[in-house]
């Protein structure tokens, strides 16, 4: 059981980003392609976070050309360079699904004041 939780420990950010749902955010992510590596931004709505410790994940969805694309980004990845926060929202659940039915102006969410 020691093993695991030093594995854990190593993996672990120091400083995680504070991610809430609701909130709109802007993902940097490490992506290589070849040789090359480059920094990619995905910006859209936090509409789940699962688990805790080092296999946090939280899910972002953003509307791209008219099709709604989701991604999962692990908190603790190396991949996963900065978190920026655009705008918090307002919302009363833990977990939106129910954006992927709204489209438009109805699947907005509402700015936390």
């Amino acid at each position: 059981m020691n093993l695991i939780d030093t594995l854990n420990a190593q993996n672990v950010k120091n400083e995680a980003p504070v991610i809430e749902i609701g909130s709109t955010v802007r993902v940097h992510i490490k992506v290589k392609e070849g040789s090359k590596e480059r920094i990619q931004v995905f910006e859209g709505t936090v509409i789940a976070k699962k688990n805790g410790g080092v296999s946090e994940t939280f899910t972002v969805r953003r509307i791209s050309y008219g099709v709604g694309v989701e991604k999962v980004f692990p908190v603790h990845s190396p991949n996963v360079v900065k978190v920026e926060t655009v705008r918090r929202g307002k919302v009363r659940r833990a977990k939106l699904y129910y954006l992927r039915d709204r489209v438009g102006k109805a699947a907005k969410v509402r700015e936390k004041l």
